[in-house]
């Protein structure tokens, strides 16, 4: 559905792209993910046809997006950063309006219930608060039926609910085949909506994955935390034993957890094998009788992932 490679982009001295590369294939969520700044925006006006390149080859449904003409347009659908649809129209005048530019659109009271506008409908646009303004701009790119749905930073000024109901809208057209490319720099949306995220800083791609696999994140040590009631010397001289940077492997293969920090109670961990460093570790409490506060167990976030990689690119 989309390709690109090698893409470049140049304002006078100042290049912002240094040769991105991007595939997304037919009927999958892809995510421009990364900080403000970072040459998102910019991907995705040359993807959708306004703005021409300083270099690279790029193919959207099959066309170069800077000739496309009238039938490309037809297929596709984009959420701007910032638009202003007419002010002095309805919200079901404009949805109206634009569905007419297509040949084969979508039902205008179907689009206002999708994008949660039905009790706006005969508001003018120019009263509608900013989040409703926002739901507005993802009717009209929905209005015309899209096979690919380009969106930038689609839920920017939504509050909690809102922004929850467009992630279902999102994963609803998905489900329908409809191809979406979103940018954004909330975590939580990368991660609730998207097959797979790129990792975009300084102008290039630093990592490209699933949510659960980017920057090595599905290889990456689980963390451990026993918040134990006490912890005497021996305890903790023992933890340092089994556990410590010097414990031997264990009988059935190489070592796969390690301590990572022992404080007022509080034993942090990294594991390799999780449930069999629990099971060892439960053994263990259960002989000393000792019953602990609780036992956290978690993975590295896509939040953790991502700041290191941006980190690494001198972008905190």
């Amino acid at each position: 559905m989309v390709e690109a490679r090698g893409l470049h982009m140049r304002y006078g001295t100042v290049e912002v792209l240094h040769g991105i590369d991007i595939v997304v294939e037919r009927g999958e969520v892809f995510c421009l993910l990364g900080p403000n700044g970072a040459g998102k925006t910019t991907t995705l006006e040359i993807l959708e046809g306004f703005r021409s390149r300083t270099g690279g080859e790029v193919k959207v449904l099959g066309c170069d997006p800077e000739s496309a003409g009238p039938g490309w347009r037809n297929r596709v659908g984009m959420v701007l950063q910032s638009s202003a649809p007419e002010p002095e129209l309805t919200v079901s005048e404009t949805l109206e309006l634009y569905a007419g530019f297509y040949d084969a659109p979508r039902d205008p009271g179907e689009v206002l219930a999708l994008v949660g506008l039905e009790s706006q409908a005969r508001t003018r646009n120019e009263r509608l608060s900013g989040g409703q303004q926002r739901r507005l701009d993802v009717g009209i790119a929905l209005i015309g039926n899209p096979e690919l749905l380009f969106l930038d930073e689609p839920t920017t000024g939504f509050d909690p609910g809102a922004r929850h109901a467009a992630w279902e809208m999102v994963a609803g057209l998905r489900l329908q085949g409809t191809t979406v490319l979103l940018t954004t720099h909330y975590l939580q949306e990368a991660e609730a909506l998207a097959d797979r995220i790129a990792v975009v800083q300084g102008g290039v791609v630093v990592a490209e994955g699933t949510p659960n696999d980017l920057g090595g994140r599905a290889e990456a040590p689980t963390e451990i935390v026993l918040h134990l009631p006490v912890l005497a010397g021996d305890i903790a001289s023992e933890l340092d034993e089994r556990f410590g940077a010097a414990a031997p492997a264990g009988a059935g293969g190489p070592r796969t957890c390690e301590l990572v920090g022992v404080a007022h109670g509080k034993v942090t961990l990294a594991s390799k094998d999780a449930l069999r460093d629990l099971y060892r570790l439960s053994s263990w409490l259960i002989e000393l009788e000792l019953d602990p506060r609780s036992i956290e167990v978690s993975r590295p976030s896509l939040e953790d992932v991502y700041l290191e990689l941006v980190a690494e690119q001198g972008g905190r």
